[in-house]
């Protein structure tokens, strides 16, 4: 029987390899999770170095710091922001940092996050169709998906989802919320199967299921996550320090291709010493036990020493 293990870091390994943490050093985890990473990275700066943690999610923070304390009760070599890491200048100043030898971003949403109903990104589970990384900002996806255009959807959809049958999706979802508003991920689940003229049995057994890309479309759209994207890529060489590496691990094409043309630009301009060739991929073994690192491809480029 396949092993699955849950809520465990993507590509761990491989991200404590191109960053390479040591005592002394400050290297910020712009997504801190469950704080999976951050904890074997501030295991390799200690003593004397110092981990600054971000997370848009609150929830996120108060996960990852009982994990950190269980690495430095004294919580000497971290500290954690409530923020979204496209304010990553404003952070570091506010941390007394002015530029880091090392950072990671592990893009996307969060194993927690989807397993809990009541956030409203699963498809799979009935709950509110809310799917905020930050709960106590923005507006939830019921709002977006009962107020944009049949246009604005199918765009996004395509766009943001790779959604081939976006325009039967949009279509459907406009006539329907004219009667009822749509305010349930089952709602939009069982509008998405009809669109695609998938039963709910089929779609249940569906490698891909009907309703992912159209799930996945909306939560980039609430998040704001391909322009906060951009924002940390053009922020980014201002940051580190000469040598220092940024490490970015994507999950979408969308996201993988914004980092590699953003990398590829920098290091033609020299802004960058060396980027890595090719995307790094999970090994087989972790993509059996964690699913989730199927689709992740992690970039890097690193900063001239005498910049």
């Amino acid at each position: 029987m396949k092993r699955i293990v849950r809520h465990i870091p993507v590509l761990l390994p491989q991200v404590l390899e191109v960053l390479n943490p040591q005592p002394g050093q400050v290297i910020v985890d712009c997504t801190l999770g469950l704080g999976g990473h951050a904890a074997e990275i501030v295991s390799r700066l200690r003593p004397t170095g110092k981990l600054i943690g971000i997370d848009f999610d609150p929830n996120h923070i108060a996960l990852a710091r009982a994990k950190l304390l269980a690495r430095d009760p004294t919580g000497q070599s971290w500290a954690l922001f409530h923020n979204n890491f496209a304010a990553l200048p404003t952070i570091l100043a506010e941390a007394g940092i002015e530029r880091v030898d090392g950072l990671l971003a592990d893009l996307g949403v969060g194993s927690p996050q989807i397993d809990n109903p009541a956030r409203g990104f699963s498809y799979r589970q009935p709950g509110p169709l809310d799917m905020r990384m930050d709960p106590t900002r923005g507006q939830p996806a019921a709002t977006l998906v009962n107020r944009l255009s049949e246009r604005d959807l199918a765009d996004a959809l395509l766009e943001l989802g790779d959604e081939t049958d976006a325009p039967q999706i949009a279509r459907l979802i406009v006539e329907r919320r004219q009667a009822t508003p749509i305010t349930t991920t089952q709602d939009l689940m069982a509008l998405v199967c009809e669109a695609r003229d998938f039963t709910l049995e089929r779609a249940a057994g569906a490698k891909l299921h009907p309703a992912a890309r159209t799930f996945q479309a909306l939560r980039i759209l609430v998040n704001r996550e391909l322009a906060n994207l951009d924002r940390l890529l053009a922020v980014l060489p201002a940051c580190l320090k000469p040598g220092g590496t940024a490490a970015l691990i994507s999950f979408h094409s969308g996201e993988d291709r914004r980092v590699k043309i953003a990398f590829r630009q920098g290091e033609r301009d020299g802004t960058y010493a060396a980027i890595s060739p090719d995307p790094v991929m999970a090994e087989p073994e972790e993509q059996e036990t964690n699913p989730r690192s199927r689709s992740a491809k992690l970039r890097w480029a690193r900063t001239p020493r005498n910049c």
